[in-house]
């Protein structure tokens, strides 16, 4: 379902100016698909009574519908706040909201806050005018902060609907005192203040942004929890520890390391220790790198002398520690990786041309190309039977004087 105040004017997109969050269909920040919308209960009293109210950026939360009022997605309403009331979008109602809660571990209670009513057009008007101060506040509370000289960083400011408090989120590595910061920012800025700390991921999270693959930041889009990632990661996944390459926007290493982890482990299992050492004729042999997607291992000998690498298939060199904890050396890297590329060559002989691309295609005709080299030596044969006949050659031609000959420039009286 697409928001209908996005539609099209003449051609091109009108747009609904909410910055995603009209919570009216598929533009929404971290969306809920409500499967069930379009089932109710026969009867009021089963109608479950909570719904899940959006706020700036991705905030959610879930409030009790005390007095069953009826919130279909997309409704502004007041809600209970400490102190005054909050204005918020209905993001979610009817039953998944009570599948939400049950993921989110929140229990139903009547101890969870109150919708108060539908907001009517002067609490729509207090809340946008809030709304439009924050980026000003924003850059105001940057500067109070860096005069102070507080290390901290300023990185979103949420107005209450109602203007009677801001939230001010901030990221810092160190414990801040923000005692007389707090005094200052009443003093400018008019209203309760309450600080709140997060971290770089939720940060970035807030504030989106366009990652190195080119797309929305996941944090930004659908990702929900934040899970620990270790540059361990990383080296299962055989990518170099550079942090420019492998950390995201937030300045802490990438999320989607953790994506193919899984796929990565399991992988693994089939390979060797990479501390391995191989017991050969010419010598001992260590593993170089691994290859996970084509499941070859690189050998090398310790000597620095001899520095070519050999490769072998990841069950092969299982074979090959069997032997040596059999205790019989194998033969020399050279030979074991001849005979390896023998066995493999019989077996990717293609007798009928199945891996060829051009099988199905008629050969181009090189008629033209010989009419051209037939042409070109008739023409040489009769320049150089002409320059026999003349008895001359292009090095002792004399010129020709006619072609030379100068005119003399006529008089106005000719």
């Amino acid at each position: 379902m697409a928001c209908s105040g996005c539609s099209t004017e003449n051609g091109l997109p009108k747009g609904c100016r909410n910055n995603g969050a009209c919570a009216s269909g598929s533009c929404e920040k971290l969306p809920v698909f409500d499967w069930l919308a379009n089932m109710s209960q026969p009867v009021d009293i089963l109608k479950f009574p909570y719904v899940e109210v959006k706020f700036k950026n991705d905030r959610k939360e879930f409030y009790y519908n005390i007095d069953n009022l009826p919130l279909v997605v997309g409704d502004v309403i007041a809600v209970e706040a400490n102190p005054g009331h909050d204005i918020g979008r209905v993001s979610l109602s009817g039953e998944l909201v009570r599948s939400q809660m049950k993921h989110r571990k929140v229990k139903p209670s009547e101890a969870l806050p109150k919708i108060y009513r539908k907001a009517n057009q002067k609490d729509i008007d207090v809340w946008q005018a809030c709304r439009e101060k924050e980026h000003q506040m924003m850059l105001d509370a940057r500067r109070i902060a860096r005069e102070i000289g507080l290390e901290m960083k300023i990185s979103d400011v949420e107005y209450q609907g109602d203007g009677s408090k801001a939230t001010f989120y901030y990221t810092s590595e160190t414990r801040v005192d923000f005692r007389q910061l707090i005094r200052e920012y009443a003093s400018a800025f008019r209203c309760r203040i309450e600080m709140r700390q997060i971290g770089f991921r939720q940060e970035a999270s807030k504030l989106g942004g366009i990652g190195s693959c080119g797309r929305e930041l996941c944090c930004s889009t659908w990702l929900t929890d934040f899970r620990s990632v270790s540059t361990s990661a990383a080296r299962y996944q055989q990518l170099s520890i550079n942090p420019q390459k492998i950390a995201g926007q937030c300045g802490k290493l990438k999320c989607c390391l953790n994506y193919e982890l899984d796929s990565y482990l399991d992988a693994l299992k089939d390979f060797p220790r990479t501390d391995l050492l191989l017991e050969t004729e010419k010598g001992k042999a260590y593993c170089v790198k691994i290859d996970v997607f084509k499941k070859e291992v690189w050998l090398a000998y310790q000597d620095p002398r001899l520095s070519t690498w050999y490769s072998f298939k990841a069950d092969k060199v299982q074979k090959f520690l069997a032997e040596n904890k059999a205790g019989k050396p194998t033969k020399s890297l050279e030979d074991l990786n001849q005979e390896y590329n023998e066995v493999a060559s019989s077996f990717n002989k293609d007798i009928i041309e199945e891996n060829s691309l051009q099988r199905f295609e008629t050969p181009k005709s090189k008629r033209r190309r010989k009419r051209n080299k037939n042409t070109y030596s008739k023409n040489k044969n009769k320049s150089s039977d002409k320059m026999k006949t003349d008895g001359t050659t292009n090095a002792k031609r004399k010129p020709n004087k006619k072609r030379y000959k100068k005119t003399k420039p006529k008089k106005k009286g000719d």
